[in-house]
């Protein structure tokens, strides 16, 4: 009996080595062949949106700074006279980047897909999804990074540059005082003479503490069966991840480098915010010890660092009600003596315990959160639309607006009147979070780890509390629902009686402007990511689809409805 169970270990090690270098080899040859397809994809698509659209840049930038009413003349020169080397710049590290990006994506996302076949229930479909998956799909994936990329060169930045031109003139004013130029350049200069060395030799000794930590945690996980290698299906996926840990060690260390010349010339920025040279000179001295301890702190090594830390913000930052935000317990302890809160967890790779896959699914995950915010726009543009509040028209005039000139009652209109039912929705049931579609609560402990849902997440909760503080009637809530979709249309939110009136108390119209002009402002503010933007034309699409079925006219016979939305 003790042979036959010997025998079916040996077995089952033998079968787990020989799948792991069959999707190793299979991986790597889909690589070389998927990869130079999908990366030229790539990056021929991004340099030709960097080039093509450059002159373009170069005029809205200029034109921008120019109108703006947010810098004085002093201010606007400089920017004019620094321009063409931040163009310089650009042109450079985009190029650069879409390089690396390409390479990387190409080879090394087909690879990867090859191991990820594990993950299915039969072996057949575990040797089938090791053929394709990766290959088809990685060239599809390379066309929609170029998508998006161009969402945000030639949309989203075009909106950033609106907001400065158009900055009321009650913003404060940002000056220049000709005094600290030169402390701005000798700081820049210092800077980098600093920090890229000292920067370059943390990342340099630190490295093979990295490396070593990196493979004892990987090699106590899969002794244990804990982490990656808690379920047999992911051992293939953590053993590419021991192989490739050096070059994620590498990564590390290079972007150290790259990162530290940004970090460096900041300091220039210190001194123009600050007004002092003083402090720009301590900002460069105290952003070392501030990344020697954070390294520290995620190599569990001691504590604290040996580099002196001075302070350089004259004083803290506070936030106001309309932009507050819930501070995460674990990031009350980053704050350090200089005054200000240590970067985020960007350029170390963590070596935490990671969860398993299964434990991993209970979390609420980035494209559920997608996914159910374009159903929740999706839904609610339907009843719209049944009810005639919105028109086809708004729609089409959506899918033909250029540089953020579409029509607000689609672009921000919709997703506020989709954000306000969710959080009334929400406050109704008494859930501590945001429900979605599926009933499926998001909060503070489920949500996923996403830097950017940082930005979105905690003022939508404080928003949601402030709908509830203030306790909304029917009416109010109703007029509410005018506001937001129609914003400053009186014509229409008129013409659409849904109940709602306006409240009699001043108090009480300003809350629910407030309230307005904050949800309206986080859906502008999405509304530049390039990924919110190919997502929400497909609603659109979506919805003139449904009304064009609703019509009849795809059974004409003349012309299919897809066909009609590409002609818009």
């Amino acid at each position: 009996m003790a042979v036959v169970t010997n025998l079916g270990s040996c077995l089952k090690i033998s079968y787990v080595i020989f799948a792991f270098c069959s999707a190793f080899f299979l991986g790597a040859l889909k690589g070389l062949i998927v990869g130079p397809i999908a990366g030229l994809t790539l990056i021929a698509g991004n340099v030709g949106v960097i080039l093509g659209l450059f002159p373009a840049h170069v005029t809205w930038t200029v034109y921008a700074v120019a109108k703006t009413n947010r810098f004085d003349i002093p201010l606007k020169l400089a920017i004019l006279v620094a321009l063409p080397a931040l163009f310089g710049i650009w042109l450079g590290l985009s190029v650069a980047v879409s390089v690396l990006v390409g390479v990387g994506y190409g080879f090394f996302t087909p690879w990867i897909s090859a191991f990820e076949a594990f993950r299915q229930d039969t072996e057949s479909n575990k040797f089938f999804h090791c053929l394709v998956d990766g290959t088809w799909g990685t060239i599809k994936g390379s066309c929609t990074v170029v998508t998006d990329f161009a969402d945000l060169c030639y949309h989203s930045y075009p909106l950033y540059l609106k907001e400065l031109r158009e900055s009321p003139a009650s913003d404060e004013l940002q000056t220049l005082r000709l005094i600290h130029v030169p402390g701005c350049i000798i700081v820049g200069l210092i800077g980098l003479v600093i920090d890229i060395p000292l920067f370059t030799a943390i990342a340099v000794v630190k490295s093979p503490y990295l490396l070593f930590k990196g493979w004892y945690r990987l090699a106590q996980d899969a002794i244990n069966r804990e982490g990656p290698f808690l379920e047999i299906a992911c051992i293939p996926v953590a053993g590419l991840t021991i192989l490739l840990w050096p070059i994620i060690v590498i990564g590390f260390v290079l972007t150290t480098i790259f990162s530290s010349i940004f970090v460096g010339l900041y300091g220039a920025i210190v001194v123009f915010q600050e007004r002092s040279f003083r402090r720009g000179v301590s900002y460069v001295i105290a952003v070392v010890g501030e990344f020697d301890e954070y390294t520290n702190d995620w190599l569990y090594l001691r504590e604290g660092t040996i580099f002196p830390k001075p302070r350089y913000r004259m004083t803290k930052g506070s936030f106001s009600s309309e932009g507050s935000v819930v501070v995460h317990p674990s990031a009350v302890s980053r704050v350090n003596s200089s005054g200000s809160v240590e970067p985020p967890a960007k350029l170390v790779p963590s070596l935490v315990r990671s969860v398993s896959v299964r434990g991993a699914i209970q979390e609420v995950r980035m494209v559920q959160i997608w996914e159910h915010m374009m159903g929740w726009f999706e839904m609610e543009g339907k009843e719209l639309l049944d009810q005639g509040v919105i028109t086809p028209a708004d729609l089409y005039e959506s899918l033909k607006g250029r540089h953020g000139n579409e029509p607000s009652v689609i672009s921000v209109g919709l997703p506020s009147y989709a954000l306000l039912h969710t959080l009334v929705r929400s406050i109704k049931a008494g859930a501590h979070g945001v429900l979605l579609l599926d009933g499926s609560e998001v909060t503070h402990l489920n949500r996923p780890q996403d830097k950017f849902l940082d930005w979105f997440f905690n003022p939508i909760m404080v928003l949601k509390d402030q709908i509830r503080v203030i306790k909304l009637g029917e009416s109010e809530v109703r007029y509410l629902e005018k506001v937001v979709l129609f914003g400053n249309h009186e014509q229409r939110m008129e013409a659409w009686d849904n109940g709602g009136t306006p409240p009699q108390e001043n108090l009480r119209s300003a809350q629910i402007q407030g309230i307005s002009r904050r949800m309206m402002g986080m859906v502008r503010s999405i509304s530049k990511l390039p990924t919110y933007r190919r997502r929400f034309r497909q609603v659109v699409k979506a919805l003139i689809t449904y009304w064009l079925e609703k019509q009849g006219l795809n059974r004409t016979g003349s012309m299919s409805s897809g066909d009609f939305i590409e002609e818009v």
